[in-house]
């Protein structure tokens, strides 16, 4: 699916039940900052540009990008623009004074001290969206869902959310204060969620924001070898991208290319329309640092996916090789 504008502009989701609205697919910034290798300011200022331009408005950053630089990028991107786009960002996470993470952190204080450093960098004077980045397990979330609320009752913050966490914290906070969103990992290689975390959001009425749509762009069909993974990619500590591993999921790739080409589109809209036909109440954020990339994302809400294509799809999963993080960054995974 070539991009057409006369096609339109992209439609709209609601993330939970306490007003959220955003655009079906939103844009994932972190790597214009942060851990796919280098980037250019000025080109990915143009991605946020076009995507607001195309109403893709949903545009994700946390404090851990760079950390700070990827707030401060979007801050220059938006400046004039306020209007037109919905912030999320997070917080979670502490630093030394070179900027080094030295681990999680949601304690009360945190959570307030961040928000008014974010909307510093972001130019702004309230946070559409505001995550726990991580579930701090030394923190009772009751705690730090309460810092939060008190941060919208302020008028600092609109709506609340979650990152990767499980079914225990997420009822808990739930109960606190309501919760608009979880983010977490799912796409087509990634199926973790459906088992419990799935109902459970379901049952409370709670948005789920998938970041990596794309396999951290393997489904994109771009990556053929391990030399394609630039200097100072994470990517080349990723276990999914090692050795057989990397070679396995190279043929899980194959067979999302031959869908796409059935349907004159790429493998990453395949991967993305996958995602939307799974549910009204999902929201994808591909990220890119490219406009050729952004626009053919955007058409992805237009790709309609046959039921048995979407089976075939569904059973992809299966052929997942490797864990999707390092040990220290999976041990962070609240499940």
């Amino acid at each position: 699916m070539e991009f057409d504008v006369t096609m339109g502009i992209i439609n709209t989701r609601k993330l939970g039940n306490q007003g959220l609205t955003t655009s079906a697919i939103g844009l994932g910034c972190m790597g214009m900052s942060f851990a796919y290798g280098s980037a250019d300011e000025g080109e990915a200022i143009k991605v946020i540009h076009r995507a607001l331009e195309l109403g893709v408005n949903f545009l994700d950053t946390a404090e851990r990008y760079g950390p700070y630089k990827n707030e401060e990028l979007i801050g220059k991107a938006i400046k004039g623009k306020r209007d037109q786009a919905v912030i999320a960002t997070k917080f979670g996470f502490s630093y030394d004074t070179a900027g080094k993470s030295t681990g999680l952190d949601s304690s009360p204080k945190t959570v307030k001290r961040v928000a008014e450093a974010s909307m510093k960098r972001l130019g702004i004077d309230v946070i559409d969206l505001y995550y726990q980045h991580r579930v701090d397990p030394n923190v009772p979330i009751e705690e730090t869902v309460g810092a939060m609320a008190e941060l919208v009752k302020e008028g600092k913050v609109r709506y609340l959310g979650l990152s990767e966490a499980g079914e225990q914290t997420i009822r808990k906070a739930h109960a606190v204060h309501p919760i608009s969103a979880l983010q977490s990992e799912y796409s087509l290689w990634e199926r973790n969620l459906e088992p419990v975390i799935m109902p459970v959001l379901r049952e409370l009425k709670i948005g789920l924001v998938a970041y990596c749509p794309i396999g951290r762009g393997i489904l994109t069909g771009e990556i053929k070898s391990f030399d394609d993974l630039p200097e100072g990619d994470y990517r080349r500590s990723d276990p999914r991208y090692q050795g057989e591993n990397f070679n396995r999921n190279l043929l899980l790739v194959d067979e999302v290319n031959e869908v796409a080409d059935r349907y004159g589109a790429t493998p990453a809209q395949v991967a993305i329309a996958w995602l939307l036909h799974q549910g009204i109440d999902i929201v994808p954020i591909p990220g890119t640092k490219h406009v050729r990339y952004l626009e053919e994302n955007t058409v992805s809400f237009r790709l309609d996916l046959e039921d048995e294509d979407l089976a075939a799809l569904s059973g992809l999963a299966l052929k997942t090789a490797g864990e999707r993080y390092e040990q220290p960054l999976l041990a962070q995974i609240d499940r």
